[in-house]
């Protein structure tokens, strides 16, 4: 598992990294024409070229993320480097097509079947009489015996990952000749095209030793189109090279080299020439879309963007007034200041410049994010507060955050165990339902938590000048409005979504107008090192300087039917000063907890009064703005007293766009009458989400969460955490509430997907194996439905058997699926058959560069 996007076979094999109501479970079995795996949301994007096309030689430079440290795709340390490794040199009895669906690859496999079912399973492999080992030596029955003995889970000795599918057979033989091999099974297997693929030769398997340490910096023999040549530590690069043994169609490449460049530097290695391929983020994608835009206006135009694109003509006239100025002292900085933004916007340009000739290639990656419920203890334990929360969440909306502002269909993902395309999809979510407030405040409310009620107050001490907690400063927001707990605020705005699709894309999703969510105040700290959203986050590389804007915070309030709101002003106009004083005032009120008897005792005399202030609102306004024009904003007393008061009635229904108000402070709108409570304790959630600068949309998401669900009067505590420790320390460890975090999709979700979603049991030393389940929910049905389709020998059943335990998931609600990962890729321009695969195995024969003159074909559509 990792928001890294690691390959979906590597990853599941790390290891050690219906009670309240009837829930309708949908009748899955086929009983439709249609087949409701359907086909793939995104298509490939690779710039397909026929081979006729593809100039022969020529060494591709692939970005990874760092050198594999090991090259046995069957170690625990295995990552996305050794699967393209062993992809590249190793063979594989099935790959995945572009649906997601494992095909026979002839290269190795003339075919494969299950030839007989009684009293034992038994397939038979004809292997492709030309497939040799790079030795010379025929690959055969002895080295599928090597890999099942290794893997079995008999021999400890053996440092194995995971031993699923090879702990169900009972031996392997020679067939009728050389080229056959039977391979019989203790237990029925349907995930049996899931074995041999990669398949590593005797030598590697035949003996512990070779096994745990033979292969992880070498392979002497292989048998793909390319051969492993060296590993270079020092310069960070595996070479692999042309197989002169491969009997398969040539490779067109000479070379391929897996250069390790991080994430945040593969700007400037592509710039420099260092790659041609990389996988890329939402803002480097933007910035080569933006050099490809700029290749027309010619070198000699001015960037519209990076660093020089603030310097308008009025700062530009008052740098150089500075830097040759009478001031000395001014006059220096500011040339210096000159130098360093010259040299900063050079380098853009020139790195704009090489950028040209690269191009974005897009897809879906097959994996998908999800909220992760945690369901070992606290108010999640409960199901009905679980399905609540799911059914808060509005899953389209979320897709559209991430994926629209890409050109990616934002559409949310409807099953735990596939994606569509592949051949065990189908949208299960209806087991759960779909977005409802209504029914998941009625979940709660049966569940026990109901709104006002009474809540243990800590007795804890605010530093001066920080703000109050979020339970109490809310508490305190809905007896200065007066609005009620239940105040539907159901619909989504344009306005709304669009704000955050901006930061999820191209631009930093950490700003501030994501920051005044239902997210912790300020001084509402985490038990680590982490910082609760609302408060200053120096980990975070928003930029954020502890102020949000309100009324861009994407609160419910000023959603009336044909009201536009103004833009945001970035300095204090004359309506922004009313409106700032009596937000102020508002903060006041909010924030002094020392008032709070006071304003208990005064609470039915503002209900008496309430009508009569509302009615005599717009009146009190007019006059206020007719003095305000009199007296002017530099003067005190009455008029700053009066502006106060009225900021109590005249802004209860939502916050003016641009005023700004301290962080940790409410935003106005419409607030509950109080948290929800149960035995004395509100509702509050922890919400983990990483910190580091590649997890914006995670973060923009994770705040859009946490909004939905204040609507049903669940407060959310944000803590951002680094990406080094987010998962070993919170999510693995259970230390988190609510968690977004991706899972690869399998092509064998039945033996793959298990170990992610059974239920819990107790260890002999009394605490609980999860083995992957990190929402430590979990039912016998579900395990049942596993059970029952890894077992089962028919295709179609078996399929249907999946789709049965993936509605029963949706059902327990311990994790909500919500959208595929968008797949970016940087590749020059001339580059063929490589990009954005998505499901797809790539074919490392067929990569190459265009001859000149030559063109790809269109990338066939989703």
């Amino acid at each position: 598992m990792s928001h890294d996007g690691v390959g979906p076979r590597a990853v599941m094999r790390s290891v050690a990294f219906l009670t309240a109501g009837v829930l309708a479970v949908p009748a899955l079995a086929g009983c439709s024409e249609k087949d409701p795996a359907g086909k793939p949301t995104a298509g490939q994007e690779i710039a397909p070229a026929e081979r006729g096309q593809i100039a022969d030689g020529g060494t591709l430079r692939w970005a990874v993320d760092a050198l594999p440290e090991t090259l046995n795709a069957f170690q625990a340390d295995a990552d996305a480097a050794t699967s393209k490794v062993a992809g590249a040199v190793l063979p594989s009895m099935y790959r995945l097509d572009a649906n997601g669906r494992p095909q026979r690859n002839p290269d190795y496999l003339e075919s494969a079947k299950v030839v007989d079912r009684e009293p034992r399973q038994v397939v038979l492999y004809k292997l492709n009489q030309q497939a040799v080992w790079s030795d010379g030596r025929e690959i055969g029955a002895a080295d599928f015996a090597a890999q099942w003995r290794a893997l079995s889970g008999k021999d400890t000795a053996y440092w194995t990952a995971r031993n699923a599918g090879y702990d169900r057979i009972e031996k392997i033989e020679r067939g009728a000749n050389d080229l056959e091999v039977r391979v019989t099974f203790s237990k029925p297997y349907a995930d049996w095209q899931s074995l041999f693929s990669p398949l590593y030769p005797k030598d590697v398997m035949g003996t512990p030793d070779a096994f745990n340490d033979g292969a992880r910096r070498k392979l002497k023999v292989t048998a793909g189109p390319f051969a492993l040549d060296s590993v270079d530590k020092d310069s960070g690069e595996v070479t692999l090279k042309r197989n002169p043994r491969w009997w398969g169609r040539p490779a067109k490449l000479s070379e391929l080299v897996l250069r390790a460049v991080p994430r945040d530097k593969r700007t400037a290695a592509l710039a420099e020439g260092k790659v041609d391929l990389a996988e890329i983020d939402s803002t480097e994608a933007h910035r080569i879309t933006l050099a490809a835009r700029d290749k027309d206006k010619g070198n000699g135009a001015p960037l519209a963007h990076g660093p020089g694109a603030a310097l308008t003509p009025g700062r530009s006239l008052r740098s150089w007034a500075i830097a040759h100025g009478s001031d000395e002292e001014a006059a220096d900085e500011e040339i210096l200041a000159r130098k360093k933004r010259g040299k900063a916007v050079a380098k853009y340009a020139d790195e704009q410049s090489s950028l040209r000739g690269f191009e974005v290639r897009k897809s879906l990656e097959p994996a998908f994010t999800q909220l992760a419920l945690n369901g070992e203890e606290g108010p999640l334990a409960d199901e009905r507060v679980r399905r609540a929360v799911a059914r808060a969440l509005d899953r389209d909306e979320l897709a559209r955050v991430v994926l629209r502002p890409l050109g990616l269909p934002a559409e949310p993902v409807g099953s735990h165990l596939a994606l569509s395309g592949q051949h065990a999809y189908a949208d299960n979510s209806g087991a759960l339902g779909g977005q409802d407030t209504k029914e998941a405040r009625a979940l709660l409310a049966d569940a026990g938590w109901l709104p006002g009620g009474p809540v243990k107050e800590e007795q804890k001490e605010k530093a001066a000048g920080t703000g109050t907690s979020k339970e109490t400063a809310d508490s305190e927001a809905s007896e200065a409005s007066g609005t009620p707990a239940d105040s539907d605020s159901d619909t989504d705005s344009d306005s709304d979504s669009g704000s955050d699709e901006g930061s999820a894309g191209s631009e930093d999703s950490g700003s501030s107008g994501s920051s005044g969510s239902s997210s912790s105040s300020d001084g509402s700290g985490s038990s680590d090192s982490s910082t609760s959203s609302g408060s200053s986050d120096s980990s975070d590389s928003s930029g954020d300087d502890g102020t949000y804007i309100v009324g861009e915070d994407g609160k419910p309030g000023d959603d009336k039917p044909g009201d536009s709101r103004a833009p945001a002003l970035l300095v204090p106009a004359p309506l922004a000063e009313l409106q700032r004083v009596a937000l102020l005032d508002q903060a006041y009120v909010l924030g002094v907890r020392g008032q709070a008897e006071k304003a208990s005792k005064a609470k039915k005399d503002k209900q008496r009064k309430a009508g009569k202030k509302q009615r005599a609102g717009k009146k009190q306004k007019a006059e206020t703005e007719k003095k305000y024009k009199k007296d002017g904003p530099g003067t005190s007393g009455k008029v700053e007293k009066n502006l106060a008061r009225e900021g109590k009635s005249q802004l209860q229904h939502g916050g003016a766009p641009g005023a700004y108000a301290p962080k940790g402070t409410a935003a106005p709108g419409r607030a509950a009458a109080g948290p929800l409570a149960k035995n004395g304790k509100p509702l509050t959630l922890r919400f983990v989400l990483p910190s580091g600068p590649g997890s914006q949309s995670l973060r923009a998401v994770g705040e859009r969460i946490s909004r939905m669900l204040e609507r049903i009067g669940i407060r959310t505590e944000i803590s951002k955490v680094a990406d080094e420790s987010y998962f070993k320390d919170h999510i693995a460890s259970g230390q988190y509430d609510l968690a977004l975090y991706s899972w690869p999709a399998s092509a064998f979700p039945a033996t793959d997907a298990r170990p992610i979603y059974s239920k819990p049991v107790p260890a002999a030393d009394g605490s609980l194996n999860v083995e992957q389940n990190y929402t430590r929910v979990g039912t016998d049905q579900v395990d049942q439905l596993f059970d029952q389709a890894i077992a089962e020998l028919d295709p179609g059943e078996s399929r249907s058997l999946v789709r049965k335990a993936d509605a029963r998931i949706w059902a327990a609600a311990g994790s909500i699926p919500l959208y595929q990962r968008p797949q970016l890729t940087a590749a020059r321009t001339n580059l063929a058959n490589a990009g954005a695969f998505g499901f797809q195995t790539p074919l490392y024969e067929d990569m190459g560069f265009l001859k000149k003159g030559a063109k790809p074909q269109a990338s066939p559509s989703s």
